[in-house]
């Protein structure tokens, strides 16, 4: 058990995984004997390549308690690795628009450029360089970079790596021009021309700010005339219903005496 060992664990449901053991020196200075899961067959159908990830995993004590560097790691790893360990669809952490949005920006962007890279090639200036290089929107290149530095952390976390570089990376997420927006008597020019259902879409938008996934959440029993307000409980987002953005977006709406009567029309 000094170097672990690797096994083959069959479950009821879904494919085998590889389950890692081994052994470490406690702060009592007694061994303790640990088990991680480390992936499916699906996504290490080599023993050995499973063997790599999970030598990667733990740092073990050598000889005088010296910890052994972990194996090196590709980006192309460590994706995989966050992806199983964080992406899944019983992952209470994250909302299921944000685990799509992660796995877009790995597959998409990181690692078509970073996929071959270990941990300890990507530097810092390097990574602003490329972004600033990408033919996308400023906020787009803002998330890619917190993907990347989330990614890192997972690393650090899993004691994979023992930095993040992506922290010194500079990315504005400033718009490079203001958005347009419209001014009341525009949203009243609007409405003037439009049939009932699309005008009572239009205000509902314009006069509770809610997010389109709230929106098309919303239920009639969310709504209640007698204290003029909306309960946002749910949003919707690729079809997939789910929790709120934030804390904060579940927090009753007034509801605007215009939007009311449009309703109950």
């Amino acid at each position: 058990m000094q170097r672990g060992s690797l096994i083959r664990i069959a479950r009821k449901h879904g494919p085998d995984v590889w389950q890692f053991r081994w052994s470490e020196t406690g702060g009592n200075g007694r061994r303790v004997y640990r088990k991680r899961v480390i992936g499916t067959l699906d996504q290490y159908s080599d023993v050995v390549e499973a063997r790599r990830i999970a030598t990667g995993i733990l740092v073990m004590p050598g000889p005088g308690n010296i910890p052994i560097k972990p194996a090196p790691m590709t980006i192309a790893e460590l994706s995989k690795h966050f992806q199983h360990c964080e992406l899944t669809h019983d992952d209470n952490w994250r909302s299921y628009s944000t685990r799509r949005n992660y796995k877009f920006y790995l597959e998409r962007w990181i690692i078509p450029k970073w996929g071959n890279y270990s941990l300890d090639q990507v530097r810092t200036i390097e990574v602003e360089s490329w972004l600033r290089g990408l033919p996308l929107a400023r906020s787009s290149c803002a998330k890619i970079r917190n993907v990347m530095s989330v990614l890192f952390n997972h690393a650090w976390r899993y004691e994979l790596f023992d930095r993040n570089p992506i922290k010194l990376v500079r990315q504005s997420a400033k718009r490079r021009a203001a958005p347009n927006v419209l001014i009341p008597a525009e949203i009243k020019l609007l409405l003037d021309n439009l049939s009932l259902r699309e005008r009572t879409l239009v205000l509902l938008a314009a006069s509770t700010g809610l997010r389109q996934s709230e929106i098309f959440a919303l239920k009639w029993g969310d709504i209640d005339f007698t204290q003029g307000t909306i309960n946002v409980m749910r949003s919707i987002v690729y079809g997939v219903v789910g929790r709120c953005k934030t804390e904060s977006s579940q927090k009753p709406v007034p509801v605007h005496p215009i939007f009311a009567e449009a309703l109950v029309k």
